[in-house]
C-alpha cells in the first residue's frame, strides 16, 4: 500500500546507459509538447478545448491541443486522490464523517456527521459513483484536512512532472485561493493517470461495475454504479474518470491496452450541456488513431567504428613508426536486437556517433570514449557507451627502458607485448 558512474580513466568520461521499458527494453522517451512532431496529421478535429494522447509506457505525447493550458478538470482529480488513498492510507481504516464532508454538494452519497465506512468502501463511491463527500472524508482521513490533502495532492502532481497542475479540493469542485483555481493541463493529466494504472488496486476498482458496501455499524447500504461508458466501448478499455463542473465543463481521463501498447487520453472543456457525449468520440477518436497508427519497431542499427588515434601511445605492434590506434565498441548492457520503440507509421530514429576529439594514453580496455546516440524528432531517446577494446601503453621513460632491455637481451625473439617485471 505505502509505496554515475565516473569513468575513472584519464579522461573522466561520464559512462551513459540506455534506458528500457518492460521485458522487451521499450525506450524511455525524453519529449515535450512543444517538441511533439506527429505521425502524419494527427486525429482530425476535435471537441475539447485542451487534449492529450500519451503513450502511458514511456509518458511520450503521442498528440495534443492546447496540452499545456491549465484548466478546470472536475471530478478527473479523483483520479490522484484515489491513488493517494491507496499509497498513504490503508483499505481497512475506519473513516468518521465530519460535517464538512456532510455539506458537500451533489454528486454524494447523502453522509451525516459522525457516521463511519471503511476506507476501502469510500473509494468505490468515489470513483464509481464520484461522491463528492465521499472525496472530503478521505482525504480527512489521510491526512487530516482537507488542507493537508490538497498539499498531498500538489506535492505528489509535482514528483510525476506535473507542471501545470494546482488543486485545492479532493473532489475537483470549482475552488480559488491566493494561489490560483484549482486546474491542471491535459497534458499533467494524461502523467496523472499513466501512473494510476500501474496500480492493481486501483485499475480494480475503477474496472467494477457496480459495488454495495454498509456503514461500519451497518445501519446504512451505499450502492454504486461505474458512470465510465468508455469501460464497454472499446476492446481493451483499462480506466478512466468522467467529471463536469460549470467551470470545467465535461473532462475525462482513460487508458486502454492492446498488446504492448497502453494509451492514455486526456480531455478538458469537452463541451457543456447539452454536449455530454462529446467526451466519448474524442477519446474514441483519439484511441483509434494510435491504435491505427503507433506500433513498436526495432531501432538498433550497427554503428560503424572508426579506430581512433591516441597520442603518446603504443600501437599494437610494438612499433614507434606508426600511429597507435585503438579499436572500438559499443557498449550495451543487453541485446541491442531487443531495443523497441512505440513509432508513427512515418517516424524514423536518427542515430549519431559523439566521440572525443582526443584520446592521449595510456589508455585501459573499457574506457568510454564517446556515446552512441538514438533520436526521434530531434530529441535524445537513449543512448549507449562506446568504449576502447583494448589496452593502449604511453610511451614514456619506463616503456623505453623496457624496450631497451628486451632488444639487447632477447632481440626479436620476445613477443612485443611481452613485460620485464
Amino acid at each position: 500500500m505505502n509505496s554515475k558512474k565516473e569513468n575513472a580513466g584519464a579522461r573522466k568520461v561520464r559512462k551513459w546507459r540506455a534506458y528500457f521499458l518492460t521485458a522487451v527494453l521499450a525506450i524511455t522517451f525524453i519529449c515535450n509538447s512543444s517538441g511533439i512532431a506527429y505521425a502524419d496529421n494527427g486525429p482530425g478535429e476535435l471537441y475539447a478545448r485542451a487534449a492529450v494522447l500519451m503513450d502511458a509506457d514511456s509518458g511520450r505525447v503521442l498528440y495534443e491541443k492546447n496540452g499545456d493550458e491549465m484548466l478546470p478538470n472536475a471530478s478527473t482529480t479523483k483520479v490522484l486522490t484515489c491513488i493517494l488513498a491507496l499509497e498513504e492510507g490503508d483499505l481497512s481504516d475506519v473513516c468518521e464523517v465530519s460535517a464538512y464532508a456532510a455539506s458537500q454538494p451533489a454528486v454524494r452519497m447523502g453522509v451525516r456527521a459522525g457516521e463511519q465506512y471503511l476506507l476501502g468502501d469510500l473509494l468505490y463511491a468515489l470513483m464509481l459513483e464520484s461522491d463528492n463527500d465521499a472525496a472530503v472524508i478521505i482525504a480527512e482521513s489521510v491526512a487530516g484536512s482537507v488542507e493537508a490533502f490538497a498539499e498531498l495532492m500538489n506535492q505528489k502532481a509535482w514528483d510525476l512532472g506535473c507542471e501545470s497542475t494546482y488543486f485545492i479540493t479532493p473532489n475537483g469542485l470549482d475552488a480559488a485561493d491566493a494561489n490560483g483555481i484549482h486546474a491542471t493541463s491535459a497534458t499533467d493529466l494524461a502523467r496523472i493517470m499513466s501512473y494510476a494504472i500501474q496500480n492493481s488496486e486501483f485499475l480494480a476498482i475503477t474496472q467494477t461495475d457496480s459495488y454495495t458496501f454498509s456503514s461500519v455499524d451497518g445501519t446504512r447500504t451505499v450502492s454504486c454504479t461505474n458512470h465510465n461508458a468508455f469501460l464497454h466501448m472499446m476492446d481493451g478499455a483499462l480506466s478512466g474518470k468522467t467529471g463536469f463542473t460549470g467551470n470545467a465543463g465535461y473532462c475525462y481521463t482513460g487508458a486502454l491496452r492492446c498488446g504492448d501498447r497502453t494509451f492514455v487520453v486526456a480531455l478538458l472543456a469537452c463541451g457543456w450541456p447539452n454536449n455530454k457525449s462529446y467526451k466519448w468520440k474524442d477519446t474514441r477518436k483519439l484511441m483509434e488513431y494510435a491504435l491505427e497508427e503507433y506500433e513498436y519497431r526495432t531501432i538498433w542499427r550497427e554503428p560503424e567504428l572508426p579506430e581512433l588515434p591516441v597520442a603518446d601511445g603504443v600501437n599494437a605492434g610494438g612499433e614507434l613508426t606508426e600511429v597507435a590506434r585503438v579499436s572500438l565498441r559499443v557498449d550495451a548492457e543487453t541485446d541491442p536486437e531487443q531495443w523497441r520503440c512505440l513509432l508513427g507509421k512515418t517516424e524514423e530514429i536518427g542515430t549519431e556517433l559523439i566521440l572525443e576529439e582526443s584520446l592521449t594514453a595510456p589508455l585501459s580496455a573499457g574506457t568510454t570514449v564517446g556515446r552512441y546516440v538514438f533520436r526521434l524528432n530531434e530529441e535524445e531517446i537513449a543512448s549507449c557507451p562506446v568504449v576502447t577494446e583494448e589496452t593502449i601503453e604511453k610511451v614514456d621513460f619506463f616503456w623505453c627502458l623496457r624496450r631497451t632491455i628486451r632488444l639487447l637481451f632477447w632481440g626479436n625473439r620476445v613477443d612485443s607485448t611481452s613485460r620485464i617485471e
